[in-house]
């Protein structure tokens, strides 16, 4: 089979999907990726989860848990790249395509050229794909060194370049981390290599390359092809898709002025830059047991992607189909499992029972089910089970926390990982627990996914819980999404519904109806406006009066949740007239003072909400979840916000006693189904619409579901799990 793919920024037309929230300004799936429209490179400003920040709770050397979970990353990926390596042999910088890659490619233009029909364009059955040899294990990946920063001369050297192109010097360190040794000297001879760096459009990079080149700066340059292919693939990861099929890809290309498409692909493969492959479209694996009969060709499609979520994704298919063909570590006998089930009620009792005899379950449910996992938990720690949940940010994890109470452990995703939350190691290097309960599922990305799986011991379970109504990842994949789609493993669904009218509001939305509810104790509240301004007026007197005096929730325990940040009522407006009522002050450390309300993102897709407790010289120090955290000063832009006013792509996976959910006029286009499911599922007791998209909020429930992403993980996991309907 031929080798698979990665990537990382913009909506590309083939149907972006959803990665990143949609401004209310009509920005674009990537908010705050670089001023647009001009022929000047622009900064990136750094939207929420874009900046990798790294945590300094005082440390010295020792690694913050930003820095620990970017070097697990790190080193996950580097040694799934040599297990990869093992099965075949890299596609060498420079080399002309040869075998299978070469086959496809000329597969493709067959195709596309109707020369050969898409069914039998390849004469063998590719080779059958091994099993994953067991994954060499680590003691403490946290331990490895955070990746140096470049040399101050590299900097500058790279800085002469940009001042000379007339970009930003600003922008020098990233272009210099982003190019590694001889930056300065790769630039220059390729100056396309700017669109590494988050922000930069291809226009940009063209005026770029024109200061620099001159006269040779053309069109038709292979550089721009091959930088322009990758700048496509990493816009489609951004917008949640780990690959892209051929077709889509090229016609992106030609959208780009790229006069030979088919020569951009075919030189971004033969560089390494990117990967192709087939998948089947039938549902089967492309591998065939005997031969291919001649008459019944399969008919595949051709999809190119970045190395790195191609790896990912392999290997979170690998683990997966480990865990699924595993037999369960023996904890407690199938008798004490199935005392512990009796003793539980409805759906969580058939949880327990999944759980007793597979290595891999998922369950789904709303809110309200979310006490399923926890009886769960409790009865595995009563088996003597080492059992641990995982939420994918602190206010989940203290939600189940409450609810399991003393014994089994809860943690974040990302802290679990990093080695800061959670039972820690054994000497092989896997998670030391027997039983692992995800929480907020469909949150998790293929990169994080592969971690949690390839860190899981031999005989280990893993439940992965949540609500698939909800928002899918910030990072590219779906995966909940496509394990629910290729019922590999039991599937258990919660028949506890979320209470009130506030759970009949929100069922009704997951079904696409947008119904009116009865709300005696005003747990439903609209109030309508005419424009954006009247919904920012309304929405700070909603949080600083009326719903602390008419419910009983005080300001800071209610969420206000926008669709974008941009925009006359975006997250910027709202948290700036908050700011204003609510904590007035001039803003001395980059726009914050003590008291303000905020939100932190120590890593792309993660944000943790916080207060900010006082700044000095060491940087802005936060007060997040109960932990102390310092962001050093020149990370404060990136990777802080003010937090009365969210996106409900930064909001999920947390609950709110009160959440005020804006939606002006100029919203419209950015909503869908998930995004109100999301948004208003996100208040416990009382929810106020402040409402100004008048049809638009009931075409959206009812017409605009998830955006589509691309992704290869039912195909990867067909030849490796018995497809058999649980």
């Amino acid at each position: 089979m031929a080798r698979p793919t990665g990537g990382d920024r913009v909506d590309v037309a083939a149907g972006s999907g959803g990665g990143q929230a949609v401004g209310a300004d009509g920005v674009g799936a990537v908010p705050d990726a670089g001023s647009e429209g001009t022929g000047r490179v622009a900064q990136p400003d750094g939207s929420d989860g874009a900046g990798a920040g790294q945590e300094d709770a005082g440390g010295g050397a020792q690694l913050s848990e930003a820095e620990a979970e970017l070097a697990a990353q790190r080193v996950e990926r580097e040694r799934i790249a040599r297990r990869k390596a093992e099965k075949k042999s890299p596609v060498e910088a420079g080399a002309k395509l040869s075998g299978t890659a070469a086959d496809l490619l000329a597969a493709v233009r067959a195709v596309e050229s109707g020369a050969k029909p898409a069914a039998t364009v390849f004469s063998e059955p590719p080779a059958p794909r091994r099993p994953a040899p067991e994954p060499v294990r680590r003691a403490q990946p946290v331990a490895v060194d955070a990746p140096p920063a470049p040399a101050p001369e590299a900097v500058e050297g790279v800085r002469r370049v940009l001042v000379e192109g007339g970009a930003p010097d600003t922008l020098a360190s990233q272009v210099a981390a982003a190019l590694g040794e001889g930056a300065e000297d790769r630039l220059r001879s390729d100056p396309w290599q700017l669109l590494r760096v988050g922000g930069v459009r291809p226009e940009q990079a063209d005026g770029f390359a024109r200061a620099l080149l001159g006269a040779e700066c053309r069109p038709d340059d292979e550089r721009r092809g091959r930088a322009v292919t990758g700048w496509l693939l990493e816009q489609a990861a951004v917008a949640g898709h780990t690959a892209l099929e051929m077709p889509t890809l090229t016609a992106a290309l030609q959208r780009q002025g790229v006069p030979d498409p088919d020569a951009a692909v075919q030189s971004a493969i033969a560089e390494g830059e990117a990967l192709v492959f087939q998948d089947a479209l039938d549902g089967a694996p492309a591998e065939a047991d005997g031969e291919e009969d001649e008459d019944e060709a399969r008919p595949v499609r051709i999809l190119v992607g970045l190395e790195r979520y191609a790896l990912a994704e392999e290997s979170l298919a690998d683990g997966l189909g480990r865990l699924v063909n595993s037999v369960p570590k023996q904890d407690g006998s199938a008798e004490q499992w199935e005392a512990a089930a009796a003793a539980a009620e409805g759906s969580a009792a058939d949880l327990i029972r999944a759980v007793a005899g597979h290595g891999l379950v998922l369950h789904t449910g709303g809110a309200a089910a979310l006490a399923e996992p926890a009886a769960l938990l409790r009865a595995a720690d009563g088996l003597g089970v080492r059992a641990w949940a995982a939420a994918h940010g602190p206010l989940g994890r203290d939600r189940c926390a409450a609810l399991v109470g003393d014994g089994p452990g809860v943690a974040t995703v990302s802290g679990l990982l990093s080695g800061a939350e959670g039972p820690g190691r054994d000497a092989d290097g896997a998670l030391d627990l027997d039983l692992l309960v995800v929480l907020d599922a469909p949150q998790l990305d293929v990169e994080t996914g592969a971690l949690l799986a390839e860190s899981l011991p031999d005989g280990a379970r893993l439940v992965l819980s949540g609500d698939p109504g909800v928002l899918w990842s910030a990072g590219p994949g779906r995966v909940f999404a496509d394990l629910l789609a290729a019922r590999v493993c039991p599937q258990v669904a919660s028949r506890r519904p979320d209470p009130g009218p506030l759970g009949e509001l929100v069922s009704g939305v997951g079904i696409g109806e947008l119904t009116q509810v009865e709300a005696p104790g005003k747990e439903v509240v609209i109030v309508p406006v005419r424009d954006a301004g009247e919904a920012v007026h309304r929405t700070v007197q909603l949080v600083a009066d009326s719903v602390p005096r008419a419910i009983g929730v005080p300001a800071e325990e209610t969420q206000v949740i926008t669709p974008g940040h941009g925009g006359a009522a975006g997250t910027r407006a709202l948290n700036a007239a908050l700011k204003e009522r609510l904590n007035p002050g001039p803003g001395r450390f980059g726009g914050f003072d003590p008291g303000d309300r905020v939100a932190y993102s120590p890593a792309p897709g993660r944000t943790v909400p916080g207060r900010v407790v006082k700044a000095d010289a060491d940087g802005l120090h936060l007060s997040c979840a109960g932990a102390s955290v310092v962001v050093p000063k020149e990370r404060v832009e990136r990777t802080v916000r003010h937090g009365w006013a969210l996106t409900a792509h930064q909001a999920v996976g947390g609950r709110w006693p009160a959440v005020v959910v804006v939606l002006p006029g100029d919203a419209a286009a950015a909503l869908s189904r998930p995004w109100v499911y999301t948004a208003f599922g996100r208040a416990e007791r009382h929810l106020s619409v402040v409402h100004g998209v008048e049809q638009a909020l009931a075409r959206a429930v009812a017409e605009v579901p998830a955006k589509p992403r691309t992704t290869r993980l039912p195909a990867l996991l067909a030849p490796q799990v018995p497809a058999t309907a649980q």
